[in-house]
Protein backbone atom coordinates (compact mmCIF):
# COMPACT_ATOMS: atom_id res chain seq x y z
CA UNK A 1 0.00 0.00 0.00
CA UNK A 2 2.83 2.06 -0.97
CA UNK A 3 2.22 5.39 -2.33
CA UNK A 4 4.88 7.86 -3.76
CA UNK A 5 4.49 11.48 -4.51
CA UNK A 6 6.74 13.41 -6.87
CA UNK A 7 6.89 16.94 -7.28
CA UNK A 8 9.17 19.94 -8.32
CA UNK A 9 9.37 18.80 -12.52
CA UNK A 10 9.15 21.49 -14.94
CA UNK A 11 10.52 23.63 -17.97
CA UNK A 12 14.00 25.33 -17.43
CA UNK A 13 16.50 26.66 -19.46
CA UNK A 14 20.01 25.00 -20.33
CA UNK A 15 22.04 26.13 -17.05
CA UNK A 16 19.32 26.57 -14.77
CA UNK A 17 18.22 24.61 -11.85
CA UNK A 18 15.47 22.26 -10.22
CA UNK A 19 14.84 20.37 -7.35
CA UNK A 20 12.62 17.16 -7.10
CA UNK A 21 11.34 15.72 -4.51
CA UNK A 22 9.11 12.50 -3.65
CA UNK A 23 7.12 11.29 -0.54
CA UNK A 24 6.83 7.71 0.72
CA UNK A 25 3.69 7.00 2.44
CA UNK A 26 1.98 3.87 3.87
CA UNK A 27 5.15 2.08 4.34
CA UNK A 28 4.99 -0.79 7.26
CA UNK A 29 8.79 -1.25 7.14
CA UNK A 30 11.40 0.98 6.78
CA UNK A 31 12.95 2.05 3.47
CA UNK A 32 15.99 0.69 2.11
CA UNK A 33 17.07 2.71 -0.48
CA UNK A 34 15.60 5.53 -2.41
CA UNK A 35 16.36 6.65 -5.71
CA UNK A 36 16.04 8.65 -8.86
CA UNK A 37 15.67 6.94 -12.28
CA UNK A 38 15.15 8.85 -15.78
CA UNK A 39 13.92 7.87 -19.57
CA UNK A 40 14.09 10.01 -22.19
CA UNK A 41 11.50 9.41 -25.30
CA UNK A 42 13.29 5.73 -27.29
CA UNK A 43 15.70 5.57 -24.47
CA UNK A 44 15.47 3.08 -21.69
CA UNK A 45 14.92 3.87 -18.02
CA UNK A 46 18.47 4.45 -16.17
CA UNK A 47 20.10 5.57 -13.12
CA UNK A 48 20.19 8.96 -11.83
CA UNK A 49 21.39 8.83 -8.09
CA UNK A 50 20.37 6.83 -5.05
CA UNK A 51 21.26 7.03 -1.52
CA UNK A 52 21.06 4.42 1.09
CA UNK A 53 19.18 5.01 4.68
CA UNK A 54 22.53 5.90 6.03
CA UNK A 55 23.41 8.47 3.31
CA UNK A 56 26.02 6.68 0.88
CA UNK A 57 25.30 7.83 -2.66
CA UNK A 58 25.57 6.73 -5.64
CA UNK A 59 25.14 8.63 -9.41
CA UNK A 60 25.18 7.84 -12.85
CA UNK A 61 28.70 9.55 -14.31
CA UNK A 62 26.45 11.76 -16.28
CA UNK A 63 25.49 13.69 -13.70
CA UNK A 64 28.18 13.56 -11.43
CA UNK A 65 28.95 16.80 -10.01
CA UNK A 66 26.04 18.30 -11.33
CA UNK A 67 23.45 16.54 -9.30
CA UNK A 68 22.45 15.89 -5.66
CA UNK A 69 20.48 13.43 -3.90
CA UNK A 70 19.47 13.66 -0.15
CA UNK A 71 17.12 12.09 1.92
CA UNK A 72 14.86 12.92 5.32
CA UNK A 73 13.97 9.80 6.87
CA UNK A 74 11.24 11.13 9.28
CA UNK A 75 9.22 12.50 6.56
CA UNK A 76 9.99 9.75 4.29
CA UNK A 77 11.17 12.03 1.56
CA UNK A 78 14.06 11.90 -1.29
CA UNK A 79 15.37 14.71 -2.92
CA UNK A 80 17.22 15.70 -5.98
CA UNK A 81 18.36 18.79 -6.70
CA UNK A 82 19.67 19.11 -10.57
CA UNK A 83 22.56 22.43 -10.96
CA UNK A 84 23.75 22.97 -14.67
CA UNK A 85 20.94 21.42 -16.26
CA UNK A 86 21.49 19.99 -20.05
CA UNK A 87 19.06 19.25 -23.11
CA UNK A 88 20.44 15.86 -22.34
CA UNK A 89 19.04 15.86 -19.00
CA UNK A 90 15.32 16.16 -20.45
CA UNK A 91 13.74 13.10 -19.27
CA UNK A 92 10.73 11.58 -17.19
CA UNK A 93 12.39 11.08 -13.83
CA UNK A 94 10.78 8.66 -11.73
CA UNK A 95 11.12 7.83 -7.58
CA UNK A 96 12.19 4.62 -6.58
CA UNK A 97 11.66 3.42 -3.20
CA UNK A 98 13.59 -0.31 -2.01
CA UNK A 99 12.68 -2.00 0.93
CA UNK A 100 14.16 -5.84 1.87
CA UNK A 101 12.03 -7.17 -1.23
CA UNK A 102 10.29 -4.97 -2.94
CA UNK A 103 10.54 -1.71 -5.14
CA UNK A 104 8.01 0.78 -5.54
CA UNK A 105 7.88 3.78 -8.15
CA UNK A 106 6.44 6.73 -8.86
CA UNK A 107 4.45 8.56 -10.91
CA UNK A 108 7.29 10.13 -13.09
CA UNK A 109 7.67 13.76 -13.34
CA UNK A 110 8.47 15.67 -16.69
CA UNK A 111 11.63 17.48 -16.75
CA UNK A 112 12.70 19.60 -20.15
CA UNK A 113 15.92 21.32 -20.26
CA UNK A 114 15.45 23.96 -23.33
CA UNK A 115 15.92 27.34 -23.93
Amino acid sequence: QVQLVESGGGLVQPGGSLRLSCAASGSRFSINTMGWYRQAPGRQRELAATISRAGSTNYADSVKGRFTISRDNAKNTVYLQMNSLKPEDTAVYYCNVRFFAADYWGQGTQVTVSS
